[in-house]
């Protein structure tokens, strides 16, 4: 139901425009340095992983302008924050590089295919949800442990990045990753190993993908499930909330294929918001229910302008001290790693899968050249299917 605007108000566009500029604003600078840790550590360079950021941001703002424009409805895409935590927990793949561009190719396929074929959508459905946010959890916890780690190290560096988050968490929670990030940049600044004028301008970067059998099954099929778990599924649910209806099935066609075109420039992974998607949905974004879907518009030209400047950020990111921006990134993800971790232990019957799932995925173990998000699944799979099995006997 469109709800209308209060007698005698003039709707004011300012709003939704306003509404937009802050959801862009606050989903890069919340999991900028989270993306750019992610791709690094599948063996992205920085003029690749800045090449990455900057493919992901076009590709957010084209299928936004697309959705929004087509649908009118204030629909917010972002890159996979999970994903990008899954990639700097999974480490070096196997094939380097080009392989882990080849799985996020197929990670996009499969996107598409889900919103295609709904018996694939289907198959996601019947992972336990406790299992796939455990998995995410086990994922994020050793980088939220960086703050602590980097805080004893380096505390003169790292301690106003800290404060300035636990300061601003209480006051303003939205902009309190933002206001830290800023501080270590500024410390970066001052402290840092300066940044060549060459390495501002942006540019693009191609890499061809190449394919190999652990890059697909360590990176592409949990890069995928916790997409799909942790952004497309929520980001639905959220708008759902505000009174709206996601097109799935274009939407899917829509991110899959952002995928597949980011993927060679360096993007891992494009969604549905989830959690930015409340500041474009919601009141904040004007009191006219059918017109916020302006703040889609204002939120993809605002990813434009933001693409210009990773170039910038990412030689900013890379000439750091040690421990400085990992500790922003550790507390940019603990609100995702309590919402996990809160949603890992919410069936009761699922307590000690989850727990297996997450140990699992936090212990970085590879095999086979697999990274420990797969077989953190399969573990926690198995002891659930051994426990459904022998609870009917048991006494």
């Amino acid at each position: 139901m469109s709800a209308a605007a209060p007698s005698g108000e003039t709707y004011r566009v300012a709003q939704p425009v306003a509404a937009g500029v802050v959801t862009a604003v606050v989903g890069f600078s919340s999991s900028f340095v989270v993306v750019l840790a992610g791709l690094t550590a599948v063996g992205a360079t920085p003029a690749q992983a800045a090449s990455g950021v900057l493919a992901l941001c076009v590709a957010q703002a084209l299928g936004m302008l697309w959705l929004a424009l087509r649908h009118r409805v204030p629909v917010s895409l972002a890159w996979s924050t999970p994903g990008a935590a899954l990639l700097a927990s999974t480490g070096a793949v196997a094939g380097g590089w080009p392989a882990a561009v080849g799985a996020f190719v197929v990670t996009g396929v499969l996107v598409v295919l889900t919103g295609l074929v709904p018996a694939l959508g289907n198959l996601v459905g019947r992972i336990p949800p406790s299992l796939a946010r455990a998995m995410l959890a086990g994922v994020l916890l050793p980088l939220c442990a960086e703050p602590a780690i980097a805080l004893v190290r380096s505390p003169l560096l790292v301690g106003p990045v800290v404060l300035t988050w636990l300061v601003l968490v209480r006051l303003t929670p939205r902009w309190a990753v933002p206001a830290a990030l800023l501080v270590a940049f500024g410390v970066v600044v001052v402290a840092g190993d300066g940044v060549a004028a060459a390495d501002l301008a942006p540019s693009l970067s191609v890499t061809l993908p190449a394919w190999s059998v652990s890059a697909l099954v360590g990176v592409a099929l949990p890069l995928y499930v916790v997409t799909m778990a942790s952004q497309n599924v929520p980001g639905v649910a959220v708008m759902g909330g505000f009174g709206y209806r996601v097109p799935w099935r274009e939407s899917m066609t829509v991110t899959g294929l952002g995928t597949v075109l980011a993927a060679p420039f360096g993007g891992h992974a494009v969604n549905l918001a989830a959690i930015t998607a409340a500041l474009s949905a919601g009141p904040e974004a004007g009191p006219r229910h059918d017109k916020r879907w302006i703040a889609s518009i204002s939120a993809a030209v605002s990813y434009l302008v933001l693409a210009v400047g990773c170039a910038a950020l990412t030689a900013l990111v890379a000439s750091a001290p040690d421990g400085v921006v990992q500790a922003a990134s550790g507390l940019a993800l603990l609100g995702t790693l309590a919402s996990a971790l809160s949603g890992a232990l919410e069936s009761k019957e699922d307590h000690l899968p989850a727990a297996v799932c997450l140990v699992v995925a936090a212990s970085g173990v590879v095999v086979g050249g697999v990274g420990a998000g797969f077989w953190a699944l399969v573990a926690g799979l198995v002891v659930r299917a051994v426990l459904t099995r022998v609870s009917p006997a048991a006494p």
